[in-house]
């Protein structure tokens, strides 16, 4: 078996923390996530078999640092203010939590009211990203989603009164119906408005979700993929213009204000998740907790009574007896290297070969020279200065670049 090469690793420099709230007031229709409506019931129980979670996981990681922290969903901010300032001193108490630590929720624009946004501050949440998709109401109602444009514009205005400075504003574009009018519409609104940090994606129709059906029983047209592909040029030129920095593939931040959390993923950092579905990575093992909020309260609660103390450097074993713990996948150094060069190839600004030479001891010309030739032949990599990066053509077929290091 190939060595892990995190295994020779500690988490000695931090990790980062994901915080899954499955709980929606409303599902839409286009989305896969492991969220649910309908089951508020649970929230109070949840809170609780969270709690037990962070603690076990402080104890038998031995309280490491957390530079960043992230509470998605689901609806986080569906939840009342005060159980997200449970959740955060239960952090607080069982990590090292760094100084200045980015700590972003997820929140619905509907959902934003001034004291509820204060209090927010209070407990220690320091950015907003707020799940917009559209500000046309007519795509809006499509996407079931609970908010008009009117309350998108309102909503960010009370979170900039309410001192929030680090705010973005998630989007989707390639929905069936939608023209390029109303995307351009979008995109002007949103630059008036200014947030320091724009998510935007294409669609995806994800397998088993309503949309999808609809889409195959021709209810809704098709996604029209080369329509998708202009409306991304467009933003691009527009947001360029505009002042953002496109950092990566779906990303653009004013300068200063690119999220740090994400950073981790697209570095292939260490990282923890806590909740029902959350992923993890950690000395070089991917895992995830159990899927159903109800068996999760059960095996999270069962978890607290059997963790005492640090066990020391993760393995498989360990991993697969931690009841909360639902599948484990091990990484082998090969794949380490494959994930670390296509996600780090995410970010527009270019792969640094000599990060990878430290990390691993192994030259990427060397390990992927065929592909890298290939790649930059085809027009979708450029290599200058000691870096690969997408060109324009690349972002379009990112996922004809980054299948390549998997072969």
């Amino acid at each position: 078996m190939e060595e892990h090469v995190q295994h020779t690793t500690t988490l000695n420099q931090g990790i980062s923390l994901y915080i899954h709230i499955p709980f929606c007031k409303t599902k839409c229709p286009y989305c896969d996530f492991n969220t649910y409506q309908g089951i508020e019931s649970l929230i109070d129980p949840y809170i609780e078999a969270f709690t037990r979670e962070v603690q076990s996981w402080g104890k038998a990681l031995d309280h490491p640092r957390v530079n960043t922290i992230f509470l998605g969903g689901g609806t986080p901010s569906y939840l009342p203010t005060g159980h997200i300032a449970k959740i955060l001193n239960t952090v607080g108490s069982s990590f090292e939590v760094a100084t200045g630590a980015e700590c972003t929720l997820e929140a619905n624009p509907g959902d934003l009211r001034q004291g509820a946004l204060g209090q927010l501050l209070e407990a220690g949440v320091n950015r907003l990203s707020i799940g917009v998709q559209s500000l046309d109401d007519s795509l809006l109602s499509m996407l079931g989603r609970r908010h008009t444009a009117a309350e998108v514009e309102d909503g960010y205005k009370m979170a900039v009164d309410a001192g929030f400075q680090s705010i973005n504003m998630d989007l989707i574009y390639g929905l069936p119906h939608q023209t390029m009018a109303q995307w351009e519409h979008t995109l002007d609104r949103m630059l008036e408005m200014r947030p320091p940090h724009l998510s935007l994606y294409c669609l995806t129709l994800e397998g088993g979700t309503p949309m999808e059906s609809w889409v195959n029983q021709g209810s809704l047209p098709e996604p029209d993929l080369d329509l998708a592909a202009d409306m991304y040029i467009i933003a691009e030129k527009v947001l360029g213009r505009a002042g953002y920095h496109h950092y990566e593939i779906s990303n653009w931040a004013m300068d200063g204000f690119e999220c740090a959390h994400n950073l981790v993923y697209w570095q292939n950092g260490p990282y923890l998740g806590v909740g029902p579905g959350a992923h993890s990575s950690l000395h070089g093992y991917r895992f995830w907790d159990v899927l159903s909020p109800r068996i999760y309260i059960e095996q999270a609660n069962r978890w607290a009574s059997q963790v005492s103390g640090p066990v020391g450097i993760l393995d498989g074993s360990i991993l697969s007896g931690i009841p909360v713990v639902g599948e484990v996948e091990s990484i082998d150094s090969r794949l380490e290297m494959a994930e670390t060069m296509f996600l780090g190839l995410r970010l527009l600004d270019g792969f640094s070969i000599d990060s990878f030479k430290n990390r691993f001891n192994q030259d990427p010309s060397e390990l992927y020279g065929p592909q890298f030739k290939e790649l930059v032949e085809l027009g979708l990599l450029d290599h200058s200065d000691g870096t690969f990066s997408l060109t324009n053509k690349g972002c379009l077929l990112a996922n004809q670049v980054f299948i390549r290091f998997l072969d």
